[in-house]
């Protein structure tokens, strides 16, 4: 008999959308390789529709916050039901961007200085000499993410706004100028270092992610060998201290402007 995975998807982060369209893409995926499926769209009664449906495995196709930050894995882990991909600790660092950096430092992967602060300290002055990015602590897909240039004379002032959706925390980071690279982690290996390029957007955002035509893939980078295997030696890194399983995958910014050498 087949195993009968519960596809979770959809929710009610930013990410719903993104959510449903990788959701089915997964679904349709596992049905062709001969598991019962059932697709659940996640709503706040997904505990009691979970605990009914007990299927063998659910399989996690959520994005955003409640998730990826170890709310839905604390409770499939109360009902007894195996899950894919990371657990409620790992989850939890790896969403909020403030302690993932602590913890990968530790394990000497670096990261770019930072500070954190409430939305509106961060309108009210330039807490960092720009250039700066401004980030939600605790999003994903690059919602709320401002960029201040360097001869920006006021900080963002669309984080004063009582419509800001994205929570009153956020990151003020050093701005990296250079090229977008990533590298995934699959169980205890570093797959070949990524290259991402955006087609008509200033960095890479939500369009640039999920929009068709956004954003270019090179695979493998087209940069140093050296530069690849301390990349790839950082993913696994990362991937290893914050605790995670399954697949992952590190954001990294190399400045290569004045020699490949870089940052």
């Amino acid at each position: 008999m087949a195993k009968h995975v519960a596809v979770l998807m959809g929710g009610f982060s930013s990410e719903r959308p993104v959510s449903l369209a990788s959701g089915n893409a997964c679904a349709d995926g596992l049905q062709a390789a001969g598991y019962a499926v059932t697709r659940v769209d996640v709503d706040r009664d997904i505990a009691r529709a979970l605990a009914e449906l007990r299927p063998d495995i659910a399989f996690n196709a959520l994005h955003g916050p409640y998730g990826e930050d170890g709310t839905i894995q604390g409770v499939l882990e109360y009902l007894a039901i195996p899950y894919t991909h990371s657990g409620v600790l790992a989850s939890a660092l790896a969403m909020h961007k403030e302690l993932a950096k602590t913890v990968a430092k530790v394990a000497g992967v670096p990261v770019a200085e930072a500070r954190v602060c409430h939305r509106r300290d961060a309108a009210g002055k330039h807490v960092l000499s720009p250039p700066y990015v401004v980030k939600p602590v605790a999003e994903g897909s690059s919602f709320g993410v401002l960029i201040v240039r360097e001869d920006q004379a006021h900080p963002p002032q669309e984080l004063t706004s009582d419509e800001w959706p994205y929570g009153d925390i956020v990151m003020v980071e050093r701005f990296v100028a250079g090229r977008e690279l990533t590298c995934a982690v699959m169980g205890d290996v570093a797959l070949e270092v990524c290259e991402i390029t955006t087609e008509g957007h200033a960095f890479y955002d939500y369009d640039s992610k999920y929009a068709p035509g956004g954003s270019r893939h090179v695979v493998p980078a087209e940069i140093p060998a050296k530069v690849s295997r301390r990349i790839q030696e950082w993913s696994l890194a990362a991937h290893r201290v914050i605790g995670c399983r399954g697949v992952t995958r590190s954001d990294f910014r190399y400045d290569d402007r004045f020699g490949e050498g870089g940052e």
